[in-house]
């Protein structure tokens, strides 16, 4: 009698990097025979991908690991599997916690995760580093995200990456040509570049910054209609890369640079390579080649002042990003910043982050009034069912972390581009009508 396949259920929680690790967790459940199921009520198997960035992350976790167990006694399933940063963030000491969990998984141990399930073995935390170029995709078919390295060498004081995921580690460019080729071929419109720090790439290859050239060759070598660069440190935005983004027509004209703070001694206490300076001259350049800009602030880091706090909200008032995140510091156990003096209260740092965000919230919608009446070209992604609308979005705007635009109109397809005449807005979203 022939075997009856196994049903696997995953979920993936935090970064669009931990979904590009997720996609490869697929690929290679199916590669062994597994069939993916979106309910945890009908898998043998539930996988939580975990992220264990900060506190909060942690928690979502855990409540989501305690979620998936209670379908071990009331459900089908008869294995759970913790994956990725929070297992390799407590390793062992996380099984005591967790007598519910019948594997921990390292990131490094994908390519074996049919193995280890069969085997149930309880600790997997010591694989190496393998990226597959295959994946089955869980964004919607017109966009994808190519991760191109791993880790991080930029060891900021208050993060807690590279004791997670490492040293930094580059993809060589015939793999990721491959990936994307694989991509390409399944019909995906717009590539984003995604990795800890992209403008690192290469370097811990051949001591030379690869970027541009990853960039070239994709290009020539696929047919992509945009591609899109997300999480470019201030320090590394080049010259020559903010030219080849301004001038090519299928770079989506977007950066996404993670400043976290505008005060030098901030900055310094941070661990950051940039200074004030330097980030409003990155600025000035990236706003005369019209380039749509998304960072983050770090509001409450230990000592911040209250005049370095107002320095912060005087550049967002007169360098206005385009889009910007904004969170309060998180405390992590074992980072440098965990341990230094001037520990700001949580009120003060909830107070900084809801001011902030304000501020930011303003000049959204200032710069969408700015917009009613205009045309402008929007990527089609979904239906509003609640507000009988299409809903899409802009070159300047990522998939899941920046506005949307809501229309009416015909027929639309997805991931097809159209003009929309702009009415009004709502927040940081627009409303038009399809022209």
């Amino acid at each position: 009698m022939e075997k009856t396949a196994k049903k696997v259920c995953i979920i993936s929680l935090g970064c669009d990097k931990n979904r590009v690790d997720t996609e490869n967790i697929l690929y290679y459940l199916g590669k062994g025979g597994y069939i993916a199921t979106n309910d945890m009520g009908d898998a043998d198997i539930i996988i939580v991908n975990t992220c264990a960035f900060i506190t909060a992350a942690e928690k979502e976790a855990i409540d989501t690991v305690f979620e998936a167990a209670w379908y071990k006694d009331h459900g089908k399933c008869k294995t759970l599997v913790v994956a990725g940063c929070l297992p390799m963030r407590y390793r062992e000491k996380l099984a005591e916690l967790l007598p519910e969990v019948d594997c921990f998984v390292g990131m490094n141990d994908y390519a074996d995760i049919c193995a280890i399930i069969e085997r149930k073995e309880r600790i997997n935390l010591c694989g190496n580093y393998i990226q597959t170029s295959k994946r089955v995709l869980s964004t919607p078919p017109h966009y994808a995200y190519l991760k191109i390295a791993d880790g991080c060498d930029n060891h900021c004081t208050y993060c807690t990456i590279p004791s997670i995921r490492g040293k930094y580690k580059s993809r060589t460019s015939d793999s990721l040509l491959e990936e994307a080729a694989y991509l390409d071929d399944m019909g995906v419109k717009e590539l984003i570049i995604v990795a800890q720090d992209v403008t690192r790439y290469g370097y811990d290859i051949c001591g030379e910054y690869l970027l541009v050239s990853l960039l070239k060759r994709l290009l020539n070598e696929c047919s992509f209609e945009k591609i899109r660069l997300l999480y470019c440190y201030p320090e590394l935005v080049s010259d020559e890369l903010i030219d080849l983004i301004a001038s090519e027509d299928r770079i989506a004209n977007y950066i996404d640079v993670p400043l976290q703070h505008i005060n030098d001694q901030v900055l310094r206490r941070m661990g950051r390579r940039t200074n004030s300076e330097q980030i409003k001259t990155l600025f000035d350049k990236l706003k005369a080649r019209g380039i749509a800009i998304r960072t983050t602030f770090i509001v409450g880091f230990p000592g911040e002042t209250d005049e370095q706090f107002k320095e912060l909200t005087e550049f967002v008032h007169n360098y206005k990003p385009e889009h910007a995140g904004v969170f309060a510091y998180s405390k992590e156990d074992s980072t440098p910043a965990a341990r230094m003096k001037d520990q700001i209260p949580v009120r003060i740092k909830r107070k900084r982050a809801d001011e902030l965000g304000k501020i930011i919230e303003s000049l959204a919608e200032e710069r969408n009034a700015s917009l009613v009446g205009n045309v402008i070209k929007v990527i089609y992604e979904d239906i509003d069912y609640d507000r009988k609308m299409f809903v899409g979005r802009t070159e300047a705007d990522a998939p899941g972390i920046d506005g949307l635009v809501y229309f009416n109109g015909d027929f639309c397809e997805v991931g097809s581009v159209y003009a929309v005449k702009i009415t009004g807005y709502d927040g940081y979203d627009l409303i038009g009508e399809k022209v």
